[in-house]
């Protein structure tokens, strides 16, 4: 736009003004150094808020940004391009992974028969129940358990329950003394916080030269006292427990509980079962196994099974067959209610309509598929991977600094790996590029890594450069985070 008629229009706008025009009716332009200005730079509204609600609780006015719908989309589809997301490219975060949603679970998750308000009888949402419980029974044979609860809303609050659970179930044996639960050193950190929030002792427990479970150390932490023992298999290095079983004897002579953390389970789908390793509990990462949302705090879905000895305990309700349909229930001895209703219904369709799409074949090719793209990638970078060979992930040593490698990453366009963790080994780097990869795309990723390896460590020190925002202090965005468009006033 000229700047004649600019001028032309903002003076046309101070017309309207003085004719009495609404705030919203200014036009507003911008002098062409930014496509479009971040909201405090909109004009706003003042509006009064009536309220019966204490005056403690309430504000006399509310100050609302005044945009149009175009201005409103136009921000934010900035905002979505200014960031990365799992549309944008591979998100390989080791253990936290974020992979691909498929598109068809939304439009099923949006059918109109989903629609049903929780509060509706039985009988008026036999339709729902029957999901529930095909998806209960499916999850238990995946997972090879007796009985599974759809209701905990993440996979840390799947743990948590999990581990009440199992402590209703010593408790109900007169053995509510048990005040300790293993967790090995290479563990996710959710692991050791559930223990500690559910009131247990954590007993870290080392691992061997081959990144696994120190059995003989297992075997002098486990006794009277041990209640569970928490692991991942394959474990966070991406490894295969081989003595799984002896492990599981010596927790179950202690008179312990086996914990499965499912957060790895899709490296193993159709290739074996927690429940046929010797686990009596388990939770199942739903956004990791089978594709449903995750990130920014939920909405989420963390199921839990259990074996048969633990099943009355399971939270209520629960779903069964009854007359030729479905009814909810409560276990003998449930611990209570761990989410409102069944959950988050919506995100428990879509893994539902994940599992059924791909079907039996399906769920074992994707364990496959996720091994392979792992070991072809670790075999493409020119970082050392210490231990091997591994499953869906692998963990591998930076050079430098690993925070700098993640950070000059970002400027070869790719999402870095988990930093810092397990810190077993040394600057890591854990990566998990998922089965949702192609072999292009990871050949992407290896070539940023090994473009990162090749740079100097001062300009990784610097970096990124070419992101939106640049190099940041982390603990001060965490610490104070921006959360309304008004503190942009500050920048």
């Amino acid at each position: 736009m000229s700047q004649k008629r600019h001028e032309r229009r903002t003076e046309e706008a101070a017309e309207g003004d003085d004719e009495g025009d609404a705030p919203h009716q200014q036009a507003r332009w911008y002098d062409g150094d930014r496509y479009e200005p971040l909201l405090d730079e909109k004009s706003t509204d003042t509006v009064t808020v009536e309220s019966s609600l204490p005056d403690d609780l309430t504000r006399e006015e509310l100050t609302l940004p005044d945009l149009s719908e175009p201005e409103v989309t136009r921000h934010y589809t900035r905002l979505s391009q200014m960031n990365y997301g799992i549309d944008s490219g591979p998100i390989p975060l080791g253990s936290c992974t974020m992979k691909y949603n498929p598109a068809f679970t939304e439009d099923v998750a949006a059918h109109p028969g989903n629609r049903v308000h929780p509060l509706r009888t039985d009988e008026d949402k036999q339709g729902i129940l029957g999901l529930l419980y095909e998806l209960q029974e499916t999850l238990a044979t995946v997972g090879g358990m007796d009985a599974v609860t759809l209701q905990p809303p993440a996979g840390a609050a799947g743990e948590f329950t999990g581990i009440q659970v199992a402590k209703a179930y010593h408790e109900a044996n007169g053995e509510g003394e048990r005040s300790e639960v293993i967790v090995p050193e290479s563990a996710h950190g959710t692991n050791f916080a559930s223990a500690a929030m559910a009131g247990y002792d954590v007993v870290e427990l080392p691992s061997n030269e081959d990144g696994r479970v120190a059995v003989d150390a297992l075997e002098a932490a486990a006794g009277e006292d041990t209640a569970l023992l928490m692991l991942t298999n394959p474990n966070t290095l991406g490894l295969f427990e081989r003595d799984i079983t002896e492990i599981a004897d010596i927790v179950h002579e202690a008179g312990g509980l086996l914990y499965y953390d499912g957060a790895n389970l899709n490296s193993l789908l159709g290739k074996a079962r927690p429940g046929d390793m010797g686990f009596d509990v388990m939770h199942f990462n739903l956004h990791k196994t089978f594709a449903t949302p995750h990130g920014g705090g939920g909405p989420g879905q963390g199921p839990i099974g259990v074996s048969a000895d633990l099943a009355p305990f399971l939270p209520t309700p629960q779903v069964r067959e009854a007359d030729g349909g479905y009814e909810t229930y409560e276990p003998d001895h449930s611990i209570g209610r761990v989410h409102e209703f069944m959950g988050n219904w919506l995100v428990l369709v879509k893994a539902y309509a994940y599992i059924l799409r791909h079907g039996d074949v399906g769920l074992e090719r994707i364990s496959e598929t996720a091994v392979l793209n792992a070991n072809y990638l670790a075999e493409r970078i020119e970082y050392e991977v210490p231990y091997g060979p591994f499953h869906h992930e692998f963990v591998a040593s930076a050079d430098e600094d690993a925070a700098d490698v993640a950070k000059a990453m970002l400027d070869h366009g790719v999402h870095p790996p988990t930093t810092k963790w397990p810190e077993i080994v040394d600057e890591a780097l854990m990566t998990e590029p998922t089965e949702t990869e192609s072999k292009a795309r990871l050949d992407d990723l290896a070539a940023a890594f090994n473009a990162v390896a090749a740079t100097d460590p001062e300009d990784l020190a610097a970096a990124p450069n070419e992101t939106t925002a640049r190099r940041i202090d982390q603990a001060d965005a965490a610490r104070n985070p921006r959360l309304s468009w008004h503190a942009l006033d500050d920048t």
